[in-house]
């Protein structure tokens, strides 16, 4: 299956391409940007990581969008559904280029594809694995509505972090997102 494209105010979501790669490799060759999503990878690494996650469209029907800022064009990062063999649940999770921090795309783009997964996927259910250092990743799941699931054991070689599931329900989301009607 090939990724829709998804749009947002300043955003497009959309299928990930080998021409993704300079921003890829851009982002998991930084420290901080890669702290809590494995690690920092050379260009040959994120290569088969951004192979691997571009797969996941062909093998489960969804997966990560490349995050496209509109008025640059520029690759800014990666986000959406998310639950490779062992996951402990449907994630949408993100990952966004340090030099795009603090605009709010990852808020932005993560609402998209939530919204993509309840309505398309038929989820009932989002959860977003973030490790419990990662303070900027845990407030934005707060943002989004998600609380505190606690503990997760993510798949070996993983399983070495310490992670919570932060999530929410299907009915919690459009609860929430509905528009005030009192």
């Amino acid at each position: 299956m090939i990724a829709p494209t998804l749009e947002t105010e300043r955003l497009v979501l959309r299928e990930i391409r080998e021409e993704d790669l300079d921003g890829w490799a851009e982002l998991m060759g930084d420290p901080d940007s890669a702290r809590y999503i494995g690690g920092t990878l050379n260009r040959a690494q994120s290569w088969r990581a951004m192979a691997t996650f571009a797969g996941c469209w062909a093998l489960k029907g969804f997966g990560m969008f490349s995050v496209i800022e509109k008025a640059s064009g520029r690759w800014i990062g990666r986000l959406g559904p998310w639950q490779p063999e062992g996951w402990p649940g449907t994630e949408v999770g993100w990952s966004i280029l340090k030099s795009a921090w603090g605009k709010g795309y990852a808020a932005e783009g993560a609402t998209a594809a939530i919204d993509w997964a309840f309505e398309t996927l038929g989820w009932s259910d989002v959860i977003h694995v973030i490790d419990v250092e990662n303070a900027r990743s845990i407030a934005l799941a707060e943002r989004l509505g998600s609380t505190d699931l606690g503990p997760r054991t993510l798949p070996a070689p993983l399983d070495k972090y310490n992670v919570h599931a932060w999530g929410q329900s299907r009915e919690q989301w459009l609860a929430r997102r509905a528009p005030e009607t009192r």
